[in-house]
């Protein structure tokens, strides 16, 4: 199974508004850089959006290590938040209704096809690629402002 990694990162000019999101994908030294964005949204869809559009982007079950600085997405997979609120029909443990539903599903699924180790790493702290991430994302969240 081939290892890649995915760094990731979303930014949003107001939460909710204009928002992008960045993935750089690295196998074998060979690096793609991914971004899009939505005209009306929050950074945490953005940060989900880098995600899942980096674990679509692979053509074949991999080992994939995940690095972002979205503790919303990081926690959602690492201490199974997000699996509990599908289970339990997308409701939190204090009864609220979980958001983004539909891309916390999609997300869950790429789970399925690969194997995902997830780093956290803390934002706008020096990291490499992380800080090329959030220069991807706000750059595609200035195409819609």
């Amino acid at each position: 199974m081939k290892t890649v990694e995915i760094f990731t990162d979303g930014a949003c000019s107001g939460n909710p508004g204009p928002g992008g999101w960045g993935a750089i994908l690295r196998y074998n030294g060979i690096e793609k850089e991914l971004s899009g964005g939505e005209s009306d949204t929050t950074n945490n869809r953005m940060e989900m959006m880098a995600v899942i559009e980096g674990l679509k982007a692979l053509k074949q079950p991999c080992h994939v290590i995940l690095t972002s600085d979205s503790q919303y997405v990081c926690n959602g997979i690492n201490k199974g938040w997000a699996a509990k609120w599908k289970k339990n029909n997308w409701i939190k443990s204090d009864k609220t209704r979980a958001k983004n539903p539909e891309l916390w599903d999609e997300l869950l699924d790429l789970l399925e096809i690969h194997d995902v180790e997830i780093v956290w790493v803390r934002g706008h702290n020096g990291h490499p690629e992380n800080e090329r991430c959030d220069r991807l994302a706000v750059a595609a969240a200035e195409k819609y402002k």
